[in-house]
């Protein structure tokens, strides 16, 4: 069996590597190992950040919303509740859209809101 250099391989797998680590400092855009290092470390901060982004993405809009119904004189949970019970399906990211660029719309949800639960 013949024998296989992998130099031409090897080479594209490192230069894939440093590409992907461009624009970090010093050895980590330069050095493949180093590279490698910096390039997973910061694939799974993406990873993982992407999931937090999510979760403070809901938070915000839970806050807006809230602000919003509660100068329509209803509290957050409530206007959820009341949601539920008239069977309006907004998301939470619709609402807080609703809230911020369309107050009279969103009045008009809570108003909905409140009738189901009386």
């Amino acid at each position: 069996m013949a024998r296989v250099k992998t130099g031409t391989n090897r080479r594209q797998r490192h230069n894939k590597i440093i590409k992907m680590a461009k624009g970090k400092y010093n050895t980590r855009s330069r050095l493949y190992r180093r590279a490698n290092e910096a390039m997973l470390k910061s694939l799974w901060y993406a990873y993982r950040d992407r999931r937090t982004r999510r979760r403070d993405l809901r938070r915000l809009w839970i806050t807006r919303i809230n602000a919003a119904s509660r100068l329509n004189g209803l509290p957050y949970s409530k206007l959820i509740f009341g949601l539920k019970k008239a069977n309006i399906d907004l998301n939470r990211k619709m609402l807080a859209e609703m809230a911020v660029k369309h107050p009279e719309a969103f009045a008009g949800v809570v108003e909905k809101a409140k009738a189901a639960i009386d």
